[in-house]
């Protein structure tokens, strides 16, 4: 039987039409939680908010916008909590890269500014907005907690995404910032994901072995990754079990960051 500890509770999940975002979608609701789901595709959204409404009974309201624009983001934390009386899981995951580079100088400006923008800025923006609120919020002992979606990527940096282990690396000194600021009332970790199944690689595992096999990325537990291993980490973030936990990254890549082969090194070590 599955724990309803999010029972009364709202729940914001940006990128939550696909990927990670929807699987945080389907278990925040089997645990009790009313969503709002944030995205910029609308049609995905719209199935994914039937989906999670229709197969565990909870309120889903989707909401279309970029997290990358200021103005769209203070209308969406606006209708946010007009629609629910409180949001006490903020899951920051909306990102995305575009493009992968032989020369870290290559990357063009617009895309780096695109990147940065979606990664690292929008999760800003929405944190800011959300917290204000959020902080208010009379649930004991906190009065929420926020979840960002980071990377391995910002962790081990990688000059063949150069935008996006940059910005990724932004999160995780951003959520580490958030964690001192917001403290003791909420809590902010993060989480970073390493090589998954998802709609990064259309969903095609020999895509992603062949990003895989072009760092010469070597994975400890010797499988790839999938949404759930992330979703896991997730529920126990959301969860009273972590109440105690803040201003942590947890990364969930089978053992690459830590203890796997790096991304690059000498031929003669191959």
């Amino acid at each position: 039987m599955v724990d309803k500890f999010l029972e009364g509770k709202g729940a914001l999940i940006t990128g939550g039409a696909s990927g990670f975002g929807r699987g945080f979608a389907f278990a925040y609701a089997q645990r009790g939680a009313d969503l709002i789901l944030v995205d910029i595709n609308k049609e995905l959204l719209e199935e994914t908010s039937k989906k999670v409404e229709k197969e565990t009974g909870q309120k889903v309201i989707p909401i279309i916008c970029d997290v990358a624009k200021s103005d769209q983001v203070q209308n969406m934390a606006k209708q946010a909590f007009e629609e629910l009386d409180n949001i006490f899981i903020l899951n920051n995951n909306a990102g995305g890269g575009f493009g992968f580079y032989k020369d870290p100088f290559r990357v063009k400006e617009e895309l780096f500014d695109k990147t940065i923008a979606l990664n690292l800025k929008g999760q800003w923006l929405v944190a800011k907005e959300i917290a204000k609120k959020m902080k208010k919020q009379t649930f004991e002992p906190l009065a929420g907690k926020i979840i960002h979606t980071a990377s391995i990527s910002g962790v081990r940096v990688d000059p063949g995404i150069p935008d996006y282990s940059i910005s990724k690396a932004g999160v995780i000194a951003m959520m580490q910032i958030l964690a001192q600021s917001l403290a003791p009332r909420i809590t902010v970790n993060a989480i970073s994901p390493g090589y998954h199944l998802t709609g990064a690689y259309r969903n095609n595992l020999e895509a992603m072995k062949m990003t895989m096999d072009e760092g010469h990325v070597k994975t400890p537990l010797n499988r790839y990754g999938t949404v759930e291993d992330v979703v896991e980490v997730s529920i126990f973030l959301a969860s009273p079990a972590s109440n105690f936990i803040t201003g942590h990254n947890f990364i969930v890549d089978g053992g690459i960051a830590e203890v796997g082969v790096p991304a690059h090194y000498f031929k003669s070590d191959i």
